[in-house]
């Protein structure tokens, strides 16, 4: 599985400057080798076989009882390498989300888990995290009820960690904005209301409009993790697609232009990690090969 794959992280200097002020320090998560294990080029994860078990506080009567790991750095010790802290839960007493295992050991087990949370409902994208091997929402990954096998939760690889779960995306949405994702139009309608469109017209922003920003997709792409400083992405190309694709914006050929580079859209070789690991099965794969066939055919 592509997703799998172990490549070093190209790191340019430039990317210092994108640090928040206000944090200290970072880890670097790389992509997963196997399923028990992250890479880093600085930091390599502690095992957890070399930490210790924290346990449910409140098992019940039979219970059924499951281990997770999960991977833990704080900025607050920046000397102390990552590590994969494991957890005991009964899942008798745990919902069926990822993201409920993760409150539940927050609440109930250790206070001091990091991580991501808003709406629960796999709107807001804020609980992206790779799972098991597979970049998804917590909050749409069911938790495996085989109690035999032991899940292992890592941020979003590729990307600077700023706390145990939370990766820092400050360039993501750096080029996000950088595409200017908002209607563009200098002509008003003719009779001042709002801007209409064909339902034929409308179909079209179908799969592109649903994207929630989670970058699961960006972060699961070996080309991003490569280029992404100049690569757009997954997930901010579709974006782009999806005003070039509406029928209402004006400005389609600046928008091309801006496109028209060697890095920004065409490092994309469609390996289609992308389109795999979307928890809202959208196609970015799909919308990127629009946009080239629209720049081909300009």
């Amino acid at each position: 599985m592509a997703t799998l794959r172990t490549t070093p992280r190209l790191l340019s200097s430039s990317l210092r400057t994108l640090r928040p002020s206000n944090v200290r320090s970072y880890a670097t998560v790389e992509p997963i080798r196997k399923l028990g294990e992250a890479l880093s080029a600085t930091q390599p994860p502690v095992s957890e076989k070399h930490s210790s078990t924290i346990n449910d506080p409140s098992k019940g009567e039979n219970p059924k009882t499951k281990t997770f790991h999960v991977y833990r750095w704080s900025p607050e010790r920046p000397s102390e390498k990552p590590k994969m802290q494991s957890y005991t839960l009964d899942l008798n007493k745990t919902g069926p989300m990822m993201l409920d295992a993760l409150i539940r050991i927050k609440n109930e087990v250790d206070p001091t888990l990091t991580f991501r949370r808003s709406c629960r409902e796999g709107i807001c994208g804020s609980c992206a995290m790779n799972i098991d091997g597979v970049n998804t929402l917590a909050c749409l990954c069911r938790i495996p009820t085989n109690t035999q096998h032991e899940s292992r939760v890592y941020p979003l690889p590729h990307t600077y960690v700023v706390k145990d779960l939370v990766p820092d995306l400050t360039q993501f949405y750096k080029q996000y904005k950088s595409i200017k994702p908002y209607l563009q139009r200098e002509t008003k309608s003719e009779d001042g209301r709002e801007i209409r469109q064909s339902p034929e017209e409308r179909k079209k922003l179908d799969g592109l409009y649903e994207c929630i920003l989670c970058a699961c997709c960006s972060t699961s792409c070996p080309s991003y993790w490569w280029n992404s400083e100049q690569y757009l992405g997954p997930a901010v190309l579709l974006q782009s697609y999806r005003w070039l694709a509406d029928s209402r914006d004006e400005h389609k050929a600046e928008r091309k232009a801006a496109l028209d580079n060697n890095m920004s859209l065409y490092r994309c070789h469609t390996i289609l990690n992308c389109s795999r690991t979307c928890p809202k099965g959208l196609n970015p794969g799909k919308a990127i090969a629009e946009i080239k066939k629209a720049m081909a055919f300009s």
